[in-house]
């Protein structure tokens, strides 16, 4: 997304400086940066448009570059809910459903999810689609637990990204996890 936005905008500087990525939609991510560049305008469609396709463009090469890797227990889990027939797996996420969909190929894990809900075209990624007898909703941010809570999911926190365990807790985590390992049947029975 730097590479996008610096490509097309502020050669000069980094157009993301000071803005909170974790937990927030793309869509919102893009509008706070071209704002605080001073190029939000009325132009803001075509803006979006133009940088989506810079970041499509150049996601590929930076998900080869950066070495990422899977966490702990994510794949087991998926394949344990997968398998499931009481389990129906989507991906809600802020990121752009194109950027995610690369994201989750690169990484192999594209297969596990038959819907989706993605930050294409909000500022907020709290709404969730359809109504299911129970939702989990896994997150490492406070942002995550807010959404489900909002939502009346479960809210399961994990401590795998930068967000720590009390913040998760105050968000209103029901279930706060160090890592995916052995999720499942601690999913199957939150305490």
């Amino acid at each position: 997304m730097r590479a996008a936005f610096s490509a097309l905008w502020d050669r000069e500087k980094e157009g993301f400086s000071n803005i909170e990525f974790s937990g927030r939609s793309d869509y919102a991510i893009f509008r706070t940066a071209l704002k605080q560049a001073g190029h939000l305008g009325n132009n803001f469609d075509s803006d979006l448009a133009r940088f989506r396709r810079a970041y499509f463009r150049r996601l590929p090469g930076s998900l080869v570059v950066n070495n990422g890797v899977v966490l702990p227990g994510v794949v087991t889990l998926l394949d344990q809910l997968k398998a499931d027939r009481g389990a129906t797996l989507a991906v809600g996420t802020g990121n752009f459903r194109a950027g995610a969909r690369m994201k989750l190929q690169h990484y192999g894990l594209d297969h596990y999810f038959i819907a989706g809900g993605y930050g294409d075209r909000t500022e907020d990624a709290t709404r969730m689609a359809g109504k299911h007898d129970t939702i989990f909703v896994i997150g490492d941010t406070a942002h995550d637990i807010t959404s489900a809570k909002a939502n009346g999911a479960v809210a399961i926190g994990v401590t795998t990204g930068t967000t720590a365990e009390k913040t998760l807790a105050d968000a209103g985590a029901d279930l706060i996890l160090e890592n995916l390992v052995g999720a499942y049947s601690k999913l199957a029975r939150p305490d």
